[in-house]
Parts: C-alpha cells; structure tokens; sequence
C-alpha cells in the first residue's frame, strides 16, 4: 500500500518563503566569511617564496570550481525552478533547488577557501585577492530568487 501525501499550493510556498530565508541568511554568513578569510590572510604574515607549480595548481583549481558551480546552477537549481514553476508544490523539485543554492554557495566558499590557504602558503595578497573576489562575487551574483509563478498562483486563491 502506498500512501502519498500532496502538499496544497499555499503550504509550499511558505515552506518556499523559509527556504528563501534560510539561503538569504546562509548567503550573507558566507559573504561575511570571505571577508573574514581576507582579514585572517592579511593577520597571517608576509609572503614567502611559492612554488609557480603551486599557483598553477590553485588556479587549475579555481577554474574547475567555477565550472562546477556553472553545472550545479544548470543541472539542480534552474531546473528545479522550472519544475517549481509550473508545479509549485512539488516538493521534490524544492529540495532540489535549496540543495542546488546549497551547494553553489559552499563552492563559491572552497574558491575564497583556496585564496586563504594560498596566503597560509606563502603568496602574496593580490594572488590571494583574486579567489577572495572571486568567491565574493559568485556568491553575491547567485542569490535565491523565488520562482515566478509560485508565488502568483497563491494570491489568486481565496
């Protein structure tokens, strides 16, 4: 016996608005975070000689996590957002777009991560600024943004 339980229209998009909410929420502790990282690497010491190798490798690094971020964007959070769209209360396709928005945020934080532990290494700030900025960026670009018609659909209804 399977027994399945459908969500109406307007508990989903409270459930939309506390998703909003924590991923606004998650996303400004973050954005505070890189700015902290650039703090801390400054607190850290001079810069010391790196190995070109090294810098190669971060930056062969921070490429891949820009295009994983672009992948996750594509494959998790604009498709759930269509479903979303049409569908406003599937829940599936919700928990698919907070994780999308999950999982952006934290690879914008492993791209700021990889400038402060290039800084710990031993690089200079305006190495260590580019993935800072870089992290801050993406993840200020990629806010939550509601889908449009979930919240359409709920102020038609009585």
């Amino acid at each position: 016996m399977i027994c399945r339980i459908n969500a109406t229209s307007s508990e989903n998009v409270t459930s939309m608005n506390g998703a909003l909410k924590t991923l606004r929420a998650v996303q400004w502790a973050m954005l505070a975070s890189i700015l902290l990282y650039g703090i801390v690497g400054e607190l850290a010491g001079p810069a010391r000689t790196v190995d070109p190798a090294l810098s190669y490798l971060f930056s062969t690094l921070a490429v891949a996590i820009v295009g994983v971020i672009f992948v996750v964007r594509r494959t998790l959070v604009l498709r759930a957002a269509e479903s979303l769209a049409t569908h406003p209360e599937d829940s599936v396709s919700l928990n698919h777009w907070r994780t999308g928005y999950l999982t952006t945020y934290a690879l914008c934080e492993a791209l700021a991560l990889s400038g402060l532990v290039q800084r710990f290494l031993g690089c200079n700030l305006q190495q260590s600024a580019l993935y800072y900025l870089g992290g801050f960026v993406l993840l200020f670009f990629f806010r939550p943004r509601q889908p449009e018609s979930v919240g359409a659909n709920v102020v038609g209804q009585p």
